[in-house]
Parts: C-alpha cells; structure tokens; sequence
C-alpha cells in the first residue's frame, strides 16, 4: 500500500475554517475555492465533510452541468 494513501481508520478533518468534521471527499483546492473562498492556500487538496461537500455541489452545480456540455 502507498505510504500516502489513508486508510479507513484514518480520519481528516473538513479543510472550511471553523469545521472540525471528518472528510468524506477530497477535491482540487482551486475547485473548493469557487464555493468557499476563504479556504487556505496549503496544499493541492482539500478534505470536505459531507455537510461542505453537499454545499459545494449546489454552489457549483450549474458550471459543472455546463462544462460537462462542452464536450
């Protein structure tokens, strides 16, 4: 196994400020930032709880319907 990957016991806390929920997804930092943007500059990704992760799929849910057309 990858010494970066975690495993189920290992559980991170959401990256929103003020959260201390435990991550069910990790996305791309610069795409976490279109719906929080006061999210911190470290690292690539950002660990979302499931509360953050329904917010950030309603506030970008029209761009992604539109790029997914654009193919």
């Amino acid at each position: 196994m990858s010494p970066h990957a975690s495993g189920p016991d290992e559980a991170t806390p959401c990256a929103i400020p003020g959260c201390g929920g435990a991550s069910v997804r990790s996305l791309a930092r610069s795409e976490v930032r279109k719906a929080f943007p006061n999210l911190s500059e470290e690292g690539r990704r950002a660990p979302l709880c499931k509360d953050h992760y329904k917010q950030w799929k309603k506030a970008t849910k029209e761009e992604r319907t539109l790029e997914r057309l654009a193919w």
